[in-house]
């Protein structure tokens, strides 16, 4: 049985910050993209950031880039988001995310490629 386990959402005001976590209970093969996506009520889910593994390269949305910060704990097999100067726009519920992917065919920002997905923490900027 495989699973996502999002925390650390919450209500915040602009400009504040939360970091988000999603402990992730499968073994992460060397090919193992892990990502954050969010879907705001109304509109579609977006891709925010994600790790690939196999290059250890990490992939940050051009809507957060120099605010949000992915990042890993191997050990724990958990994912991080730290997110910084939050907006209003920025309110969504944010999911967490794996799947197995070969580098010539990573599409990161795809969420439709990715196999397992968490149940999803809202985080909400007012």
């Amino acid at each position: 049985h495989v699973q996502l386990v999002e925390s650390g959402g919450g209500s915040v005001q602009a400009g504040g910050s939360l970091r988000l976590s999603c402990e992730i209970s499968l073994y992460i093969y060397s090919s193992y993209c892990m990502g954050w996506f969010r879907q705001a009520p109304g509109k579609e889910r977006e891709a925010v950031a994600a790790h690939y593994t196999g290059t250890a390269t990490t992939y940050v949305a051009d809507s957060v880039k120099g605010r949000f910060t992915i990042s890993k704990d191997n050990a724990k097999n958990t994912l991080y988001l730290e997110m910084n100067s939050l907006k209003p726009e920025d309110t969504a519920m944010y999911y967490c995310a794996a799947g197995l992917f070969l580098q010539w065919a990573l599409q990161w920002d795809n969420a439709g490629k990715y196999t397992y997905w968490g149940q999803g923490t809202q985080v909400t900027v007012s």
